[in-house]
């Protein structure tokens, strides 16, 4: 089977071709296409996928290339890892936010919608292309905000994109850690949408363990979303928030935090991989051992700024693993391809899973995955703290969709100033603005 990375240049395609080396199985995936925009990114995780495969047996094959047709043909199954104005943009939405005094965060508030307004007019030309040249190949997507682009996505392919996150699979595999439970053994209760969502509980053999967790103190304080919102606030709620939640639950602090900080983590990241691809630039430089010790400096300074805001010091060690979205993706190929029925937490479209959405709006749920894709299994309804949430930032992506079809500004503004964090329409209006002035991909977006 042929993959294509789109974002082929990007400081975690390593982790999706790690994973692909350890699948010996019959209808592997033997090609992968990288893409990027820029070919000396490309260059420089080629040598990183070069050094991973030395000494592996039947590696799949690696080519590069900057033409997006050409990466597409063939393929299939098409993983979207883009990121369309670069960290050079992350950086900028987070400090024109925070200059209005509201939060810049890539996925959620002003910076999301910014970072939305630019890259689904990108998803969806690369939506059309699958569709034109290899329409039967599956969509993977992990471009942020993933269920925003996966939604937009989805109108031109259908239940033939799926959205994945290693949130939710992180914070899963940690409460079962915490309660002793075998993770891939559990079956975990989540609901909402992508970076909105709450762990409800979790079953082991028929029975629910999450009240045993919220009822121990220790134990609920003992591990990174604990520590995060506090035990009090979990047992309020009664389900264990993921960790993007805390910018809503705890958005001054996360402000302050964010604010005071030295660097945001956008320019934190423009400058720690800037360096990283620089170092790469040089010949006698080991490809491999460069990447790995940025990676782990990434994943140690996750949500820096959320876990001072909460008083909590650096990330535990047993904390640091993710949800692993490179294995995610790996097992929803095996599932689709080889027909390996199988259990996944991804974002696809509702149909009648939540009632309070429409049944294109896509979700974060358990789903069940076959040959036939990914569907989403019935889940209970949700609270209404929680409808409230999840209906208010549905209603934002839409507008969102809205703008970036109509180019109209009017309907971006709309989108801002719908924002549950966005307290203003003429903070909205600002933001509109400034973030039109900074983007050359916000062009569109006519007076």
């Amino acid at each position: 089977m042929k993959l294509t990375i789109l974002g082929g240049g990007g400081f975690r395609v390593p982790l999706v071709y790690g994973a692909l080396l350890g699948d010996h199985a019959e209808g592997r995936v033997t090609r992968v296409t990288l893409h990027d925009l820029d070919a000396g990114r490309l260059s420089a995780v080629a040598r990183v996928l070069a050094d991973q495969a030395e000494g592996v047996r039947d590696a799949p094959e690696v080519t590069a290339t900057t033409d997006l047709d050409e990466a597409l043909r063939g393929a299939d199954f098409v993983f979207s890892a883009i990121r369309v104005g670069g960290l050079e943009g992350r950086a900028a939405d987070e400090r024109i936010a925070l200059a209005e005094g509201v939060l810049g965060q890539e996925t959620v508030g002003a910076g999301g919608i910014a970072y939305g307004l630019r890259t689904v007019p990108v998803a969806t030309h690369i939506a059309r292309r699958v569709a034109a040249l290899a329409p039967d190949a599956w969509v993977i997507n992990f471009t942020n905000p993933a269920g925003l682009v996966t939604e937009a996505m989805s109108r031109v392919l259908g239940d033939r994109v799926v959205g994945i996150c290693d949130s939710p699979v992180g914070l899963g595999r940690r409460v079962a850690r915490i309660l002793g439970a075998d993770p891939d053994e559990a079956w975990i209760d989540y609901v909402g949408l992508n970076h909105l969502g709450w762990l409800r509980g979790l079953r082991v053999g028929g029975r629910d363990e999450l009240p045993r967790l919220l009822a121990d103190e220790e134990a609920l304080g003992s591990f990174e979303e604990g520590r995060l919102f506090g035990p009090e606030w979990l047992r309020s709620l009664g389900a264990i928030p993921n960790e993007y939640l805390h910018y809503y639950y705890f958005n001054r602090e996360a402000v302050h935090a964010y604010r005071t900080a030295g660097r945001t983590r956008g320019a934190y990241l423009r400058d720690q991989q800037g360096a990283f691809y620089e170092e790469m630039g040089k010949p006698d430089t080991s490809a491999l051992a460069a990447w790995r010790r940025t990676l782990a400096d990434r994943e140690a300074t996750y949500m820096a700024a959320n876990r001072e805001a909460a008083g909590v010091g650096e990330r535990d060690e047993e904390d640091l693993e993710s949800g692993g979205y490179e294995k995610v993706a790996l097992a929803l190929m095996r599932a689709v391809a080889r027909d390996e029925r199988t259990t996944l937490i991804l974002d696809v479209r509702n149909g009648t899973t939540l009632s309070v959405l429409d049944a294109d709006a896509v979700i974060e749920v358990p789903c069940l995955v076959d040959a036939n894709g990914a569907r989403p299994v019935a889940v209970a309804p949700l609270p209404y703290h929680a409808v409230g949430l999840v209906t208010a930032v549905k209603a934002v992506e839409r507008e969102v969709l809205a703008a970036a079809e109509s180019g109209s500004r009017e309907t971006a503004v709309k989108a801002f100033a719908l924002h549950p964090l966005v307290d203003s329409v003429a903070v909205a209006r600002r933001l509109v603005e400034a973030y039109a002035a900074e983007h050359p991909g916000l062009a569109y977006l006519r007076r």
